[in-house]
């Protein structure tokens, strides 16, 4: 995954160092792990400090982080984690949906055999994971199962706006996700989606893109409303939430 971050880094227009390149990977992986929710303040000192680097490494990774919008930096308030507005998240979903629905368009007329052996050892995979209660691990092999399809799928143009998208949805997640919904249907769409590639079967494959990635933002609570107090959550005044809804 480390590797996979670090490589999206040097497609900025900030050209990275390696110092950089790894504390853009650290905060990456600490979003996409959930450990940094979203409006989460981000400070050059306290973090030079921390990962043994200077202000300007720092900030060279707030650059690149801002590049493919997993922070937002603010005049004279500086660096938090971003907050996706309601508007935005929609349009995530359906850039997806668009994005998603082609690649998946292409591999199911050419999949191999290995292709589909690949994906669905991921897929067994993420379900152990969820079966044995370790969200982290199969949240990212949720990530990493649409970011093998696209990759898959041959299109370099694809594959890296795809990666930005996907980088994007765990704030999303973060920000609107329905304490009464579960995670139970994400890999059996997974499964599915692969069921329909395999028979090469594009009508069915797409069809079953957009029903999957339908499903995920049907879990979020999207409505035109302001999210709910964190004050109440605090204090346990508020509903708990569910675990944690798989990001892709």
């Amino acid at each position: 995954m480390k590797s996979r971050i670090a490589k999206t880094a040097k497609a900025s227009p900030v050209a990275p160092s390696a110092a950089s390149a790894d504390v853009y990977a650290r905060i990456y992986e600490a979003v996409l792990d959930h450990r940094l929710p979203p409006g989460t303040k981000l400070k050059e000192v306290p973090l030079a400090e921390l990962f043994g680097v200077t202000r300007g490494t720092i900030r060279k990774a707030f650059a690149q982080l801002a590049a493919v919008k997993i922070i937002e930096l603010r005049p004279n308030r500086g660096a938090m984690v971003a907050s996706p507005s309601v508007e935005e998240s929609r349009d995530l979903f359906a850039a997806r949906r668009t994005i998603e629905s082609s690649i998946v368009d292409t591999l199911a007329r050419r999949i191999t055999r290995a292709q589909v052996r690949q994906l669905n050892s991921l897929i067994k995979q993420e379900d152990l994971a969820y079966r044995r209660g370790e969200m982290r691990t199969a949240l990212k092999l949720s990530v990493d199962f649409h970011r093998v399809l696209a990759a898959m799928a041959g299109n370099s143009v694809l594959v890296g706006v795809l990666d930005q998208l996907v980088s994007r949805t765990p704030l999303v997640v973060l920000a609107y996700r329905d304490p009464a919904q579960t995670n139970a249907c994400a890999n059996r769409d997974h499964a599915e989606l692969v069921e329909a590639m395999a028979a090469h079967d594009a009508d069915r494959a797409v069809s079953a893109m957009k029903c999957h990635l339908c499903n995920l933002e049907g879990q979020l609570d999207l409505r035109d409303t302001a999210p709910a107090n964190e004050l109440a959550a605090i204090f346990g005044l508020a509903r708990p939430s569910a675990a944690a809804t798989p990001l892709q």
